[in-house]
């Protein structure tokens, strides 16, 4: 990529950091995922599959805070401490709380965490 792109990407990062209202700008540290695709599913049960994929829900994480949905759109997203939330594209206004290095989980709009759960496959990056 070349540097031109990439501070232009930065720079965008930064300005939607900024826009953030300050009442949310609560010390959490601003963070980036790491890049690849998260495959999201939906756990299974004890008398079928373990999980059934959600193909829909799935993303690839791009470089300066950016992702591409699963029909290819690009949109930003803000990642807070372990909160994820998707800024703009076609996933704006969906949260995820971040559970460990690869695997976040959507978060309902009650604040419950749903069942929904996507992990970034390993080689993505």
């Amino acid at each position: 990529m070349k540097t031109t792109h990439v501070l232009i990407l930065t720079s965008l990062a930064a300005a939607i950091a900024a826009s953030v209202p300050s009442d949310a700008q609560d010390g959490r540290p601003l963070r980036t995922l790491p890049h690849g695709t998260y495959e999201c599913a939906l756990p299974g049960d004890a008398t079928g599959d373990a999980f059934t994929a959600v193909k829909a829900e799935d993303f690839r994480v791009l470089p300066g805070s950016g992702y591409r949905d699963a029909g290819g759109k690009r949109g930003v997203y803000l990642l807070r401490g372990n909160e994820l939330v998707f800024t703009s594209g076609s996933k704006k206004g969906q949260k995820f709380r971040r559970l460990g290095n690869n695997t976040v989980k959507r978060i309902k709009e009650d604040g419950e965490l749903s069942r929904l759960t996507c992990t970034r496959l390993s080689g993505t990056g």
